[in-house]
């Protein structure tokens, strides 16, 4: 298959180290920088070039900010039957693109990166591929995936924003919450350093892309519940009740098995 990979970047290269032995691949991207070492790669800078290459899949690797610019931008150099691909952690309105450019799509969301995850062994991490959208696609991506280890979910649209909220949301929120109160420690515990980690590579993600899976609209209901149980067990700690905070710590535990 000819493949096209949209941005160079680490997840775009991710995708193309991993699919050029076995598909004819190409890598677009404006920063010629970025593609000095992809591997058994045709690497394009100019428009052009797509449209002589005729792909018959786009994977859309763009940062999250330009996913629809990048699918605007390279649109009128694609046959119709060419398959449009994301894999972005934010689908803010790709749906309603999808609906409008009659091309045969695939959306799905590979729910680990760069700063986290070994890519070179997955066999823990997760994917996501929605509902909605070609069936060829769809099992050329869950074929892709299986290859890789990773526990595969089918969701629909709103399934996965839902998904996203509880999965990221939480975690993204409560990380903020610690980095914006914690200070220097000249001598941090392990729990500390490991908080910290977290923190900083959280921290070295962009901007817009943290912004924009906060603003899931149902950040806001997990973001409730987190201070629900931050406010109870500020509680027993205040009245020092040895009893309630037993039945939390438990509740935690059970939580997390």
């Amino acid at each position: 298959m000819r493949i096209l990979i949209v941005g160079a970047g680490k997840m775009g290269t991710f995708f193309s180290d991993l699919l050029c032995l076995n598909h004819t691949v190409a890598i677009y991207d404006r920063n010629i920088e970025k593609l000095r070492f992809t591997f058994n790669t045709l690497r394009f800078t100019s428009l052009e070039e797509i449209r002589e290459f005729n792909p018959e899949l786009v994977i859309n690797a763009a940062t999250v900010k330009y996913t629809l610019d990048a699918f605007a931008m390279i649109e009128p150099y694609l046959e119709k039957t060419c398959i449009l691909a994301d894999i972005a952690s934010v689908k803010n309105g790709l749906p309603e693109y999808y609906e409008k450019c009659g091309h045969p799509y695939v959306s799905t969301h590979p729910m680990f990166g760069p700063t986290f995850a070994s890519l070179s062994n997955l066999a823990d991490e997760n994917a996501i591929i929605i509902e909605e959208g070609d069936y060829m696609g769809k099992i050329f991506f869950k074929d892709l995936y299986s290859q890789l280890h990773l526990n595969i979910c089918e969701y629909t649209f709103k399934q996965h924003d839902e998904v996203i909220a509880y999965s990221l949301s939480i975690p993204f929120t409560s990380t903020l919450v610690f980095g914006s109160v914690t200070k220097h420690q000249d001598a941090p515990g392990t729990t500390y350093k490991r908080h910290m980690a977290i923190a900083r590579g959280l921290m070295s993600e962009d901007n817009y892309l943290l912004t924009e899976i906060l603003f899931n609209p149902h950040t806001v209901g997990q973001i409730n519940h987190i201070q629900e149980n931050l406010d109870e067990l500020k509680d027993i700690i205040a009245n020092k009740d040895t009893e309630r905070m037993k039945e939390f710590l438990s509740k935690v535990r059970e939580n997390l098995k």
